[in-house]
């Protein structure tokens, strides 16, 4: 019977789907966050997420491999299509078969995995310095559109960089972000936002930058491509260098904002 499980869309609603799968001894032929779900011959079921179940699948994956239980974790923070059934096998094969087949790294159900995450952290690698933040009142805030789910790679460069600061990275693309204040960070879901426009201080600063980027390019050895291969050109819409001339108006929305809310505040009570 070809069913497909529906989850929350947590990393622990996914190791339930695993769990279930087990305990109830079938296979399923997709599994797909409740929310982006699409109407199906199938049938569904949607897996309640209970973390006493995650955490034994992850305590038995670890206890096989440990870097079987790294590859699950960042493989789940990736864009990779159909994720979920890639580290679904991957966790059916370690099993089945033990950690052995992790040294073949043309395994198909080890190679694409190990793409993703290599796409992931190669990812992450970049925007450690293609995060431009801007000063709002003593908070530093900044905006990113990865393709993958990159905050949780980025929290310890930032936090570590800044320890005394408050700042928050929100992600565009998957609706969340990192927020840290008193030594404390937390990556929280926030669907609609929208950017402060910047006061006549911030925007100084902004000028300064983009000027500085101006000066020291050398208009002879202008390489648009080398640049793109370094500096990729997606990722320039969140870059204070390549804005237009609104992005550098104090008191005006910049032209990255689109969205309806503000964060004015950080304030964190968790970790």
């Amino acid at each position: 019977m070809e069913i497909i499980y529906l989850y929350d869309g947590s990393f622990e609603g996914f190791l339930c789907c695993i769990f279930d799968s087990y305990a109830n001894r079938e296979v399923p032929s997709d599994i797909v966050p409740e929310e982006s779900a699409s109407p199906s011959l199938f049938e569904t079921r949607f897996i309640v997420t209970d973390k006493s179940r995650a955490d034994r699948v992850f305590r038995k994956v670890t206890a096989l491999s440990g870097e079987a239980a790294l590859l699950l974790s960042r493989g789940f923070l990736t864009c990779m299509e159909h994720r979920e059934m890639h580290l679904y096998r991957l966790v059916a094969k370690l099993l089945r078969e033990g950690p052995g087949f992790l040294r073949n790294l043309a395994d198909e159900t080890l190679l694409p995995i190990l793409k993703a995450v290599r796409h992931l952290e190669g990812e992450a690698h970049l925007l450690r310095g293609f995060v431009r933040f801007s000063d709002y009142s003593g908070i530093l805030g900044g905006e990113i559109e990865p393709k993958n789910h990159v905050l949780p790679l980025l929290r310890s460069h930032f936090c570590s960089r800044f320890p005394n600061e408050q700042f928050f990275i929100y992600d565009r693309t998957h609706r969340e972000a990192l927020l840290y204040a008193g030594a404390k960070a937390i990556i929280a879901p926030l669907d609609r936002f929208e950017m402060a426009p910047p006061d006549e201080t911030e925007t100084s600063y902004r000028r300064l930058w983009k000027r500085f980027y101006d000066t020291i390019a050398i208009k002879e050895r202008e390489n648009p491509r080398c640049r793109q291969t370094h500096m990729p050109k997606r990722y320039w819409n969140t870059m204070t260098e390549f804005q237009s001339e609104e992005y550098f108006i104090s008191g005006k929305s910049s032209e990255i904002s689109n969205r309806t809310d503000t964060l004015p505040t950080v304030s964190i009570t968790a970790d």
